[in-house]
């Protein structure tokens, strides 16, 4: 059986980087949640 995680680099850069992060309002909530805890990476 396949599995279900099939990584891409450009589909996920496309759903989950920092620029599409950075586009909505709402994923710019995201990565200013993710600053105010710390994280060391953004996004992917």
């Amino acid at each position: 059986m396949k599995r279900t995680f099939q990584p891409k680099k450009v589909s996920r850069a496309k759903k989950c980087g920092f620029l599409a992060r950075s586009k909505s309002a709402n994923g710019r909530k995201v990565l200013a949640a993710r600053r105010r805890k710390g994280r060391a990476k953004l996004a992917a």
